[in-house]
């Protein structure tokens, strides 16, 4: 007779085990297991002595999901605890459960060659034509962040491009975001910009509800789609991007919120072909590339999930409860339908395009080399903290970093941190070092199981009904 335990991050739920955590590249995404009625009989008495006619029962269970004291692996409860990949910055503690190989290597490392050519779910694009029947060539959703100050660099000093420059503005945006919003303004003599705000009322509502659903007000960048999308389809613009960086549509994959197959299907023509003889039945002209992509989040903000990602289990949690936040405000709804329908009708759908940042820098998108360009050619301010170089245009970020965190940790939540996945991707494509990537993690990101003391700036907006 020995003593048994439950290994840590296996949870009982609607009668399977269910695994909190990233597990090791042979089992990657295998976080679901069913038992026999049986096997949950005895999983539910644990931990205690099990007979050998009931470790018999559990069977493959025993030394995985059950395990002896000596092979329990507690979740560690600081960085000082944590285990580190032996190849980048990834850590069980910044992303509890994570597993290794025998190399002790993340499963981020493990796969590497597998997914290095998940660049995008949006078609990527490598040049952008002047357009001849809008007064702008690409439309951008500026920040005044890194990615996206690289991003309107790029596009109009580059490549000379007629640039609209959409910023939404929320009660968050840190100091140096709006000083380089207004370099930026000095800078680029080809560049519109358009900023919008919401009500504040109408802001509230939303915010509540989505700190209700989540524990923080993050409802970046899909309340700007929204706000924006009739401007792009009156300007005619031909094509808009929004400025992600490489790691973070990577991290969609290892958050099991995107198949491998959805990093294909921009480029897929026989889908795009049956998608057209769809629309072409339906009188509808043919859709260009990007422009589906389009639709898609556009329809998504307005009218929920689509029922096969959840039957699929690729539901978006941070989109879908972003989407139940809006319609808190039902007045927002009916322009951004009404400009979909219309869309839909006539072809003139902006296509949702990406750039791949690490082919315009000629390798990697190296973040310490970007703000040196960005600051020199567009006036880019850097945030107070000079490590900082993840999230640099909100006040909030490591809110969201903290409550993400808190939920995975505690088993409360599926969504592992993404800013946990992003730096490990960081580190693991070399734009950062370890040594860097920590110092960010411990100074500037939300890894605290403590409340840090941005959450009192979100929890003021919420509460502050003047």
């Amino acid at each position: 007779m020995a003593e048994y335990f439950l290994q840590n991050r296996w949870m009982i739920e609607d009668g399977a085990l269910y695994y909190y955590g990233l597990r090791n590249r042979e089992n990657l995404f295998k976080n679901k297991v069913r038992i026999t009625k049986k096997q949950l009989d005895i999983v539910r008495t644990l931990p205690r002595d099990l007979s050998d006619n009931e470790i018999r029962i559990l069977g493959k269970l025993i030394g995985v999901q059950v395990v002896t004291k000596e092979e329990f692996r507690p979740t560690p409860k600081s960085l000082a605890e944590a285990r580190f990949c032996s190849e980048c910055a990834a850590n069980d503690y910044m992303i509890p459960g994570l597993e290794f190989d025998g190399d002790r290597r993340c499963p981020m490392c493990g796969t590497a060659s597998e997914t290095e050519n998940l660049k995008s779910l949006v078609p990527i694009i490598d040049e952008i034509p002047h357009s001849k029947k809008s007064r702008f060539d690409v439309a951008i959703f500026y920040t005044g962040g890194k990615d996206s100050t690289f991003l309107l660099y790029h596009l109009a000093k580059v490549k000379k491009l007629r640039v609209l420059a959409l910023t939404w503005e929320i009660p968050y945006m840190s100091d140096s975001a709006r000083a380089s919003i207004e370099n930026a303004k000095r800078h680029f003599s080809n560049v519109e910009f358009i900023s919008r705000a919401l009500a504040k009322d109408d802001l509230r509502r939303i915010y509540k509800k989505l700190y209700e659903l989540s524990d923080n007000t993050c409802a970046c960048p899909s309340l700007a789609y929204l706000l924006f999308y009739p401007d792009l389809v009156a300007e005619k613009v031909p094509f808009f991007i929004a400025g992600n960086e490489p790691v973070q549509a990577l991290g969609l994959y290892y958050n099991r919120m995107a198949p491998k197959i959805a990093y294909s299907f921009p480029e897929n023509r026989s889908l795009g072909t049956l998608i057209n003889i769809g629309r072409l039945l339906m009188l509808r002209p043919p859709l260009k590339k990007g422009q589906f992509q389009t639709l898609m989040t556009m329809k998504q903000l307005a009218y929920g999930d689509h029922p096969l990602k959840k039957l699929f289990g690729y539901s978006n949690p941070l989109v879908s409860n972003v989407v139940t936040a809006i319609h808190e405000v039902p007045s927002l709804l009916p322009p951004l339908k009404k400009t979909i329908r219309g869309s839909s009708r006539s072809g003139n759908i902006p296509a949702f395009v990406a750039l791949d940042f690490d082919k315009i820098c000629g390798g990697n998108y190296d973040w310490n080399k970007t703000k040196a360009i960005l600051t020199e050619e567009c006036g880019w301010v850097a945030p107070d903290e000079s490590s900082k170089a993840l999230h640099t245009s909100c006040k909030i970020e490591k809110c969201k970093d903290h409550s993400q965190f808190v939920r995975f940790y505690y088993c409360r939540s599926k969504l592992i941190p993404f800013s946990a996945i992003e730096i490990a991707l960081a580190s693991r494509n070399q734009c950062r070092s370890r040594e860097e990537i920590l110092k960010e993690a411990e100074l500037h990101l939300g890894f605290s199981l403590d409340e840090p003391c941005e959450c009192s700036v979100m929890l003021k907006f919420l509460e502050d009904e003047k």
